[in-house]
């Protein structure tokens, strides 16, 4: 990583306190502070963390760039990418060059963002005690997360050989103040970024509260549902059940009357676990850019295919989500351009808490069978007598389509993307030519 961070640049925010109380910090906003002196008060810190809660959702993150380059990247025609840009055709083609800017904007502006919240980590003690352990959470749950996009995208995936030696990408923990030879790191194994990633959100649960009056951060279920996407990558069914049996058992949140319900701001805060705020001020929902029809304000480039539309059946709701605009058919999910961004939705813990429970024999929280029909009931589809694995695997890609999480069920499963191997090279993403060429110590990923 070579982007250096001399400036924290906040201006006109208003920053709730990241514990479980009301009151208001009154902390005044910040532009361009010298670095030497930007982290000497708790509301400095805090307002570097708001500041890295900024890079994360960034367009080329979890803006939207994040999600898109993965549901293109393991697509099989589910889509047509029919839009002018050559970055993202690339990618949906599976022909991506070492000087695609989308995947090196997402690389850039994730080491953006993981240096923010490395700058909010060294300096932890100057936080004011009563709301320390939050802010540490806060930073800890945007790392971890962030480390677990990057390792399953520029590297070879859990468990594809050996994981101590495979390689991922550069373990960057302190602050990048200023370029030095020092800064040219290497890249860190698949194992190593796991063992952080672990220990991040697992610091991250404990540390968070239960709920906050600022829904645009994380909580202790936010760290849960997130160690719960790790755990099921590495196969670990047990604690990937029982992380998302600790969201679905707290109580906080319940799922959204209806499907449509889910993606409208109006009525989804209770199912939303995380989300990335979107408003006609601030934010970017390049999910709408690229999803969603010239009708409701996007571009209209990613447009839905008979295939995907062929996987529900007709009584089921989310299959007729969809609205149809010059013969091309795009899905309703991102269609307000000022919708906030689903990151983690309470949907999906019920998914893995089945699956889990499916492959391990056990019916911890709910029978498999319970946790199926629940999802298709609120979806008005068929409820199933019987369950299979390919049932679950099925439903959790209709249920999240298109949201992200369809490259981690290929990848884990060992799906073939049509004639593409699962951990083929042409699935895994290039190291930015631009870090080959000012960090010789980087290593590019074979097949590029």
């Amino acid at each position: 990583m070579n982007k250096i961070i001399k400036n924290i640049l906040i201006a006109g925010i208003v920053f709730n306190t990241l514990t479980a109380c009301d009151k208001e910090l009154d902390i005044e906003p910040k532009v361009s502070i010298d670095e030497l002196t930007a982290l000497n008060t708790s509301k400095d810190v805090q307002v570097t963390l708001v500041g890295a809660y900024d890079g994360l959702s960034d367009g080329n993150v979890l803006g939207g760039g994040n999600q898109y380059i993965k549901e293109l990247l393991v697509d099989d025609r589910d889509v047509v990418f029919g839009g002018t840009f050559t970055t993202l055709d690339e990618i949906w083609r599976k022909t991506i060059s070492t000087t695609n800017g989308d995947v090196t904007n997402l690389w850039m502006d994730s080491y953006n963002t993981i240096n923010r919240v490395n700058n909010v980590l060294s300096a932890i003690n100057k936080v004011d005690q009563a709301e320390k352990a939050s802010v540490e959470g806060q930073a800890r749950f945007i790392r971890g997360m962030l480390y677990f996009e990057m390792v399953n995208l520029y590297g070879k995936f859990w468990g594809d050989g050996d994981n101590n030696t495979n390689l991922a990408v550069p373990l960057v923990l302190t602050p990048t103040r200023g370029i030095t030879s020092e800064d040219n790191r290497t890249r860190a194994t698949v194992g190593q970024i796991y063992a952080q990633i672990l220990e991040d959100l697992t610091k991250a649960e404990q540390l968070l509260p239960s709920s906050l009056t600022n829904t645009g951060f994380a909580t202790k279920n936010a760290a849960a549902s997130i160690l719960s996407r790790v755990y099921l990558a590495q196969g670990n069914y047990a604690l990937a059940r029982d992380a998302a049996n600790r969201v679905i058992a707290s109580g906080v949140h319940s799922l959204a009357p209806t499907f449509e319900d889910a993606f409208n701001d109006d009525t989804n805060a209770d199912e939303l676990i995380f989300r990335v705020i979107v408003t006609d001020q601030d934010g970017v929902n390049d999910l709408n850019t690229f999803y969603a029809s010239t009708s409701n304000q996007g571009r209209g480039d990613i447009r839905i295919q008979s295939k995907h539309l062929a996987l529900y059946s007709p009584e089921d709701t989310r299959g007729q989500f969809f609205n149809v605009l010059n013969r091309n058919v795009f899905t309703l999910k991102f269609a307000d351009r000022y919708g906030d961004l689903p990151i983690i939705r309470l949907a999906e813990m019920y998914l893995t808490r089945a699956e889990c429970n499916f492959r391990l024999g056990t019916s911890i929280g709910a029978t498999p069978l319970s946790d199926i029909n629940l999802i298709r009931n609120r979806a008005q589809a068929n409820i199933f007598s019987s369950l299979t694995l390919s049932d679950i695997i099925k439903e959790r890609r209709l249920e999240l389509a298109f949201e992200g999480s369809n490259y981690l069920d290929i990848k884990r499963n060992k799906i073939k993307v049509g004639t593409i191997d699962y951990n083929a090279n042409a699935l895994i993403l290039p190291i930015p030519q631009r870090e080959i060429d000012t960090n010789k110590s980087l290593i590019q990923n074979a097949g590029y």
